[in-house]
């Protein structure tokens, strides 16, 4: 197929088009370049499309046609950079909502599959396991963002050739998160401190709980989510489907880098941050053939493998 990736110069979107690349689809990955690392394409084989900004649409139609979208794209955190609390709702919505809505609008003229990254940060402080069905729960304006994506799925479901396909993703780690920074996942950020001689910096008590998704799987999933047949919009949580607390993430990344450092524990002074998530796997399983191959160990270990766990630069 010939594929647009967006965001392709960003972790996820990288990793996707590098693979589906290697797999000899046709691919186009589209960025900006305002907040991704050239060097998460160097090995990209692909043509590398320059946005001029995040909704430029007269460049993807000038690129197309497409067979598939996979739209990877957005500003992906509520915490800035400096660590300040990222509050500007005007820019998030602008740049996740309205981008997608130019890029379902283009798919509608031209016949496009779409598939793209949502969020299992809907669920908010909803119960555990997360299932799709279950009552949103937004705790922030990047949530908000996500659920106003899923929404407009729907909403031009009708309108479209192929199904669109929603991943609400867990917490993804893994090779070419390195240029995040602090907006990289926890296990990145806890590996820098380590390797660096720190004791790793938790919330207090250390027992909050995340499901922690290896890119690998979560490359895996979107491959699939391009052969789905089933019409209309769905959405599918994409997750290890086990979760883990930070006091046992910090044991197994001690094991991986040979340390022996204990936690420093600080208060959260965030008021949006979910206490635990744990996605239920079944309908990924059921319906799109979705099984991780990553339980935490086995990740932590392929990241420290790939020579970047805890390396940044």
């Amino acid at each position: 197929m010939r594929i647009l990736v967006t965001g392709a110069a960003g972790f996820i979107g990288s990793n996707i088009a590098v693979e589906l690349a290697s797999n000899g689809h046709d691919v186009v990955g589209a960025d900006t370049f305002l907040s991704g690392a050239f060097a998460n394409l160097v090995d990209f084989t692909g043509d590398v499309l320059t946005l001029r900004t995040h909704d430029d649409l007269e460049s993807i139609a000038k690129a197309g046609p497409f067979d598939a979208i996979v739209h990877q794209a957005a500003i992906t955190g509520v915490v800035g950079a400096g660590g300040e609390n990222f509050s500007d709702q005007h820019r998030m919505m602008l740049n996740n909502a309205e981008m997608f809505r130019g890029l379902l609008e283009h798919a509608a003229a031209t016949g496009a599959r779409v598939v793209w990254a949502s969020s299992c940060s809907i669920y908010g402080r909803g119960p555990v396991p997360m299932v799709e069905s279950q009552p949103a729960d937004p705790l922030n304006i990047y949530a908000f963002s996500k659920l106003t994506c899923e929404r407009l799925a729907r909403r031009y479901a009708a309108r479209l050739k192929h199904p669109v396909v929603g991943l609400r993703y867990t917490n993804v780690y893994g090779p070419r998160e390195h240029h995040k920074g602090k907006l990289a996942s926890m296990i990145q950020q806890l590996a820098t401190q380590m390797r660096a001689g720190k004791q790793p910096r938790v919330f207090t008590g250390g027992e909050q709980r995340r499901d922690f998704v290896y890119i690998a799987d979560v490359v895996a999933a979107n491959t699939l989510a391009l052969k789905l047949a089933a019409p209309g919009a769905h959405v599918f949580n994409v997750g290890a489907g086990e979760s883990y607390s930070f006091n046992q993430l910090i044991a197994e990344l001690n094991r991986a880098l040979g340390t022996d450092l204990p936690p420093d524990y600080f208060p959260n002074p965030y008021s949006f941050t979910q206490d635990n998530t744990l996605a239920d796997l079944t309908q990924s399983r059921k319906v799109l053939g979705y099984q991780p191959a990553y339980p935490l160990a086995k990740g932590v270990d392929a990241y420290l493998a790939s020579g970047r766990l805890g390396v940044g630069g």
